[in-house]
């Protein structure tokens, strides 16, 4: 093994933290998707700091990061330019619960960056945001039904938490999935105003979207479908998708928490030239810390502007929060930050393709530069929606991602995520990370 990563010690110290955290956390836990994370060990990894790309449990293991928060540390951890920005902020005041300059700066910012901001709203959370547009747009429209793809994540609120990860027996028919309620708790009445239709079939969408007429606010989507394993659009449906809802006056929403300043300074919407009417940005816009927007169309928007649309948030757009996006997106601003981030994804992923090659393995490595993943598919064919997932050899997926976690490199635990990439990621991390990857898959 590449002597640029130590050799790993135990995990005893994350055990006995997760034993302790059982007594004060329901399940131990602050959200759901920490419960398991590293591999076979039934607790997770507890995470005692971070320096650039790499961070280092409480046990003294130090790994190579591609989980970065979901994504949202994209500088890296505890980058200066960002540290320094906000200890100032620290020592004038974090908050106030009024106006502030950096959230005027800010959604400047925002509109300069991205196509289809003309007016931004800020929140705190990718699920809040997403709440936020689906009201703009239910208020513009006066419809309430919202049109959503099987399988696509809009974050852990009753909104749209529907038909996110629905067995093969819950899902009902491929061309008419049924909608299902992502968790007990949520209301029969918000899981009928949804509609759920596979993604990538322009059939379907078409027949779902006559047979809904008049119905529908909105339509959304994941442009690249971050929470399935990063499965693209093929060819043309996006812009088949954006002249559907223009025709028949149905806001498009395009959920670019994962993708939005990550896949460039414009999102997907500028890396496929599809602009929504609306799109919801999070992740790699607080560069860590929590902070979420939706932007859009002026027409729509002008209904927040008037308070005709209720919309609020004690915490929305902080000075802390506002900075860190502020200097975050300045630096995305630059074309050489980005083209290493895309340059540093792309050579993991040949990298991967090449020894799932060399070891006869199938396997699918999809996404794009700065956001992918590797699908243990049956024939090594991308996957073109939910249905597709279903039938991967998640047991490898995992077996994999422990193994690379044995080598010092730290990804997501889920199979149907995804890995990114931050700017912080050095030439010997890249070839650490290759080296772990071509060694993980002779393991297999």
């Amino acid at each position: 093994m590449n002597d640029r990563i130590q050799a790993l010690h135990g995990t005893d110290g994350s055990r006995s933290w997760f034993e302790r955290a059982q007594n004060s956390l329901a399940g131990g836990i602050s959200s759901s998707s920490r419960l398991t994370s590293t591999g076979p060990h039934p607790y997770p990894l507890y995470i005692s700091s971070g320096s650039g790309s790499r961070i280092r449990d409480v046990d003294g293991n130090e790994y190579i990061d591609y989980l970065i928060s979901y994504g949202s540390a994209i500088l890296g951890h505890a980058p200066p330019v960002l540290t320094n920005a906000l200890t100032q902020v620290l020592h004038n005041g974090t908050m106030f619960g009024t106006c502030n300059v950096p959230e005027v700066e800010l959604a400047e910012t925002i509109c300069q960056m991205v196509p289809c901001a003309e007016l931004v709203r800020f929140a705190n959370s990718g699920s809040e945001a997403v709440q936020g547009a689906v009201r703009a747009a239910r208020g513009h429209t006066g419809r309430s039904r919202i049109l959503k793809f099987e399988g696509h994540y809009h974050g852990w609120s009753d909104t749209l938490a529907i038909s996110n990860r629905p067995t093969e027996h819950e899902a009902g028919p491929s061309e008419t999935p049924w909608a299902v309620a992502h968790s007990p708790g949520i209301p029969a009445g918000v899981v009928q105003d949804v509609v759920v239709c596979p993604w990538n079939d322009l059939t379907a969408l078409r027949a779902m979207l006559d047979a809904h007429a008049g119905e529908l606010a909105a339509v959304i989507c994941e442009p690249i479908v971050a929470n399935n394993a990063c499965t693209m659009p093929q060819a043309g449906y996006l812009e088949a998708l954006r002249e559907e809802c223009t025709d028949r006056r149905i806001v498009l929403i395009f959920d670019e928490v994962c993708t939005g300043f990550r896949t460039g300074p414009g999102g997907a919407q500028a890396l496929f030239g599809v602009e929504p009417d609306l799109a919801v940005l999070s992740k790699a816009l607080g560069g860590g810390l929590p902070i979420a927007a939706f932007a859009g169309r002026q027409e729509i928007m002008d209904a927040l502007a008037s308070g005709r649309v209720k919309h609020g948030g004690t915490y929305n757009a902080s000075p802390l929060c506002a900075t860190a996006a502020l200097v975050t997106l300045r630096q995305l601003s630059d074309p050489a930050v980005v083209q290493r981030i895309d340059e540093t994804g792309r050579q993991v992923m040949e990298t991967a393709r090449k020894a799932a090659h060399d070891q006869a393995i199938p396997c699918s490595v999809q996404g794009v530069g700065a956001m992918f993943q590797t699908v243990f598919t049956t024939d090594g064919s991308p996957t073109r929606n939910y249905r597709d997932l279903l039938h991967v050899d998640q047991a490898r997926s995992h077996t994999f991602r422990h193994e690379l976690l044995k080598r010092g490199v730290h990804a997501n635990a889920f199979p149907m995520a995804c890995w990114f990439v931050s700017a912080a990621v050095t030439d010997d991390d890249l070839a650490a990370t290759c080296e772990a990857v071509t060694e993980a898959f002779k393991a297999l």
